[in-house]
């Protein structure tokens, strides 16, 4: 990282770390409700069902969030958009805390989402625009790892709040710490300025309005690109949710495990995960994007088939968690950069919130699909089969997109 990271000029590296804190809250807040289903179900009665739900519906909001917060952000900046999502989407994991019941949480869940969803449609393409076409892959791929460090934090908030706390107040608890993110908010208007690529339009009056940019996505020449991008994104992401929905109850309920057994199964998936999005970032620069992601999508999927249809224990079963983490999260390590280099300036926003978006709102589906499933065939093989679906998509759109590797970033459509 010494190297690339330090070919950075200091605007470059606040935006980076922007960037990064950025992901790391949102997933955060995003993973704290798959730490609290099992105590849910117990004390609500809560079925597994339900629980994949809410988890479907603050993933399709995040969907519309995610498109509209990229509309935004070719309009207004990618900074101000950036601020405004992660407000947002603290404010109501911290009002989650206050639900009694299955219909409430389905509200502030599905608010939440709208957050989540366009804090990425934000700062992927700032930080994607922000830096050298030579070491795009590697520095949106490490933003990207701020996933895993956020995952990681909302393990050790549940992990210590539930073992000082009982069940039935440590949830609301561990809910209440989404709010926090709100604060980083004061650094990032300080620190963070807009990219050069869309100052450079809005000054040269290019920027369209947002039902312009919206048509723009499907026009001639681009909607081939806005369709791959989007049968990736939509199997990446089905796959990536059903894991990160599930796991926790998985491990829980399926293998038995304590709390604590639990978190350390799963601080060995996020060190998985977090060396998936840093070593497909590099390679997504010396392989290229398409070749990357036909090797994660392959990865993941012998993975995750081995972990949930095969009776694996031990340490198989860490050294299993670790692979499935690490090629599930190589896959997404990439979208950003690609995604940056796919699109023309004028629209990147635009056409990189909607692909990513619309793929999220398909992948959001499957952890649904997955609670019902569940009740016929079992969590762990509803959870194994839904997941390889899901990743033999990034591998036909691997195959049809073209590669973008060093790509000079366009103006104009």
């Amino acid at each position: 990282m010494a190297t690339w990271y330090g070919s950075m000029n200091p605007p470059q590296k606040r935006t980076f770390w922007a960037c990064l804190m950025g992901w790391a809250l949102d997933a955060m807040d995003v993973q704290l409700f798959a730490f609290v289903i099992p105590t849910l179900i117990t004390l609500w009665g809560m079925t597994k069902s339900e629980a994949g739900i809410i988890g479907t519906s603050a993933l399709i909001t995040s969907a519309i969030g995610g498109v509209l917060a990229g509309l935004l952000a070719d309009r207004i900046g990618r900074v101000k958009v950036l601020q405004i999502t992660i407000v947002w989407f603290a404010v109501f994991t911290g009002a989650s805390a206050f639900t009694h019941s299955f219909h409430e949480l389905l509200i502030t869940r599905s608010l939440q989402g709208l957050g989540f969803g366009g804090e990425w449609a934000a700062g992927a393409v700032l930080i994607g625009e922000v830096v050298d076409k030579r070491i795009r892959g590697r520095a949106v791929g490490t933003v990207q790892a701020g996933w895993p460090i956020g995952y990681a934090l909302a393990a050790l908030a549940y992990f210590t709040i539930f073992s000082l706390l009982p069940a039935e107040t440590a949830w609301r608890a561990l809910f209440m710490v989404g709010i926090l993110p709100a604060l980083s908010v004061i650094w990032l208007r300080r620190n963070v300025k807009e990219s050069e690529a869309y100052l450079a339009v809005k000054t040269a009056g290019a920027r369209g309005s947002i039902g312009g940019n919206l048509k723009l996505i499907f026009s001639r020449g681009i909607a081939g690109k806005t369709l791959t991008a989007s049968l990736l994104a939509g199997g990446a992401l089905g796959g990536n949710y059903t894991i990160l929905t599930w796991l926790v109850t998985y491990l829980r309920q399926t293998h038995s495990m304590s709390v604590g057994v639990t978190t350390w199964y799963l601080a060995i998936n996020i060190f998985g995960s977090f060396c998936g999005y840093v070593g497909a970032a590099y390679l997504s620069d010396m392989l290229g994007r398409r070749k990357t992601f036909v090797l994660s999508a392959l990865g993941a999927t012998l993975a995750i088939l081995t972990y949930t249809f095969l009776p694996v224990v031990g340490v198989t079963m860490l050294l299993l968690g670790f692979l499935v983490g690490m090629f599930q999260s190589g896959i997404v390590s990439g979208m950003g950069a690609c995604f940056s280099e796919l699109f023309p300036a004028q629209i990147r926003a635009s056409a990189g919130g909607f692909s990513y978006n619309f793929g999220r709102a398909f992948g959001s589906l499957i952890p649904a699909a997955v609670g019902i499933t569940s009740a016929r065939y079992g969590l762990g093989p509803s959870i194994g089969a839904w997941a390889a679906a899901s990743y033999a998509l990034v591998f036909l759109a691997a195959l049809a997109m073209p590669e973008t590797r060093f790509k000079e970033l366009e103006l104009h459509v």
